[in-house]
């Protein structure tokens, strides 16, 4: 963890401008410029109020206060300072705490909510939901949008479809009730027909529609021991199909979205690192670790993590936001944004608090 850093009020507020500035232009941030958003047509708020009415000579000596701090460095010859991994840490706990937290759900903008509702109409289903989320953070935030649906203990059965590919290949796809998709192709030992595998599904959604997938294993295989003839031969290959969609030693299923990989790149100027961020994001269980090192399912809040490289070298200089989402309670899935250091952070964090929560609105409308 860091060393915290003291800071005056005067220099906090400094601080603030600059890496509001450097977001909003990515280009360094000098005196002048902070001298110049205190004139009556600048930029200053009254969240920036420490900042206002110093002199020129007094932003300088500040500034190179911060320096020496480790919160401000000078790139290559400018005249500007940008601020460090430490500053952006300081920025979002500022943010998120201080006496005048600026972080919360009901803080996002109203167009931003009724862009985000507006995505979201007509969907049913945590898997549907999830999709769409995932596309919607990257255009807010442009940076890359993640959705991770949780793994469900006892996820019960809604449908199951088997579909003949070719010989002895089988195209399996499990619904859950959770929303939970899995689909997998099989080689199985021997031919199916069409008619055939149109009875095995048909078996499976009549007898185990809403039990868990681990009761049907072992319900399957109960009845197996105890039927005999052609009924028998049904239940074999039943268990088979059974055995080899949903296996019992594997590995827990997510559903993992990622879209708007393409805004890093943009905002990346060292290729070859990107590709190594490319190749990460695309492997999904690498994804689905790195969100579960640092999200809680049981914490309300948005976490923003900037250490991603101790669990994933190749995320070094990006930066996590992200959170539970839920539904009365229950764990459904994270969701969160992958993008640079420069980064709107109160836009971001409050656009993903507000969708965590359309979860428990729409999966759970009279919770």
């Amino acid at each position: 963890m860091a060393e915290a850093v003291y800071c005056t009020a005067r220099q906090r507020a400094i601080l603030t401008v600059i890496i509001e500035c450097y977001i909003a232009t990515g280009e360094p941030v000098g005196s002048a410029t902070i001298a110049r958003l205190q004139a009556p047509d600048g930029r200053l708020t009254e969240t920036h109020g420490a900042a206002a009415g110093i002199s020129p000579a007094t932003i300088r000596n500040e500034m190179t206060e911060l320096v020496a701090a480790g919160l401000l460095e000078q790139p290559h010859t400018s005249a500007g300072r940008v601020p460090t991994a430490r500053a952006f840490r300081m920025y979002v706990e500022e943010l998120s705490g201080g006496k005048s937290p600026r972080i919360a759900a009901a803080r996002l903008s109203e167009r931003s909510r009724s862009q985000i509702d507006s995505n979201f109409v007509g969907l049913a289903g945590t898997q549907a939901v999830l999709q769409r989320t995932s596309h919607v953070l990257a255009t807010l935030s442009s940076g890359v949008g993640v959705a991770i649906a949780a793994v469900t203990e006892g996820d019960q059965l809604e449908h199951v479809h088997f579909s003949r590919l070719a010989e002895s290949r089988v195209l399996a796809v499990v619904v859950t009730r959770s929303g939970l998709v899995r689909d997998r192709v099989l080689a199985l030992d021997r031919d199916l027909s069409l008619r055939e595998l149109e009875t095995a599904a048909n078996f499976l959604n009549e007898n185990f529609r809403g039990w868990s997938v681990e009761r049907v294993r072992a319900e399957i295989a109960r009845m197996v021991e105890r039927e005999r003839s052609e009924y028998q031969r049904l239940l074999g290959q039943v268990q088979q199909l059974w055995a080899r969609t949903v296996p019992e030693a594997e590995p827990p299923v997510h559903a993992v979205y990622v879209e708007g990989v393409a805004n890093l790149i943009s905002n990346e100027r060292d290729a070859g690192r990107m590709r190594e961020v490319l190749v990460a994001l695309e492997e999904k269980q690498r994804l689905v670790e790195l969100l579960n090192a640092y999200i809680d399912a049981k914490q309300e809040s948005v976490r923003v993590v900037f250490d991603l490289e101790e669990q994933a070298p190749e995320m070094a200089g990006l930066v996590l936001i992200a959170a539970p989402a839920t539904v009365a309670g229950e764990s459904r899935g994270t969701v969160g944004v992958i993008g640079p250091k420069r980064m709107h952070y109160e836009h971001t964090m409050n656009a993903v608090s507000y969708i965590s929560r359309v979860f428990e609105r729409m999966l759970h409308p009279n919770g």
